[in-house]
């Protein structure tokens, strides 16, 4: 079986991040979406909160898996005999930043390779912080994230 890691901060999940696990299911058997927790960011939402709204948003994939990690990604896969990383595209700066973190990933484990995928064009513009600050002022975010992730917004910002 072909597993693959969709490594993120996902904070919080956009309707981008499902597109990109979706079309991963059509090169790998399984995805494995890790919440890597970076400790120079203070993330909106506990870790448990946002593994339960991936869960939520990811429950109609039995071969998608959720879990987190505070250390390499690159660790992280070998310790779950996993060799493949899904990371998505919007546009020439994010490749510049993929592009540096496949080659380092690569560089401390040469059986660990990074697959891209460009994003919708649906979802070129989307992005988690952009969806966290329409969602804090009190905006629509239905057309952004999965409906579990726009129900925890409101209450997050107190706009039930």
């Amino acid at each position: 079986m072909k597993r693959a890691l969709y490594p993120g901060s996902f904070d919080p999940l956009t309707l981008g991040h499902i597109n990109i696990i979706e079309r991963a299911l059509d090169i790998f058997d399984a995805i494995t979406v890790l919440v890597a927790l970076n400790p120079q960011k203070k993330p909106l939402f506990s870790v448990e909160q946002n593994l339960a709204m991936i869960r939520e948003a990811t429950q109609q994939w039995p071969q998608v898996d959720v879990d987190h990690a505070s250390g390499l990604v690159v660790q992280y896969g070998r310790e779950h005999g996993i060799s493949h990383a899904v990371r998505g595209l919007r546009a020439v700066t994010d490749f510049e930043v993929e592009f540096s973190m496949a080659l380092t990933n690569r560089e401390l484990s040469m059986q660990f390779d990074t697959v891209f995928l460009m994003t919708s064009l649906d979802y070129m513009y989307l992005h988690s912080s952009v969806v966290r600050q329409v969602a804090e002022m009190g905006g629509d975010v239905t057309k952004f994230v999965p409906g579990g992730v726009e129900r925890r917004l409101r209450q997050h910002y107190g706009h039930s």
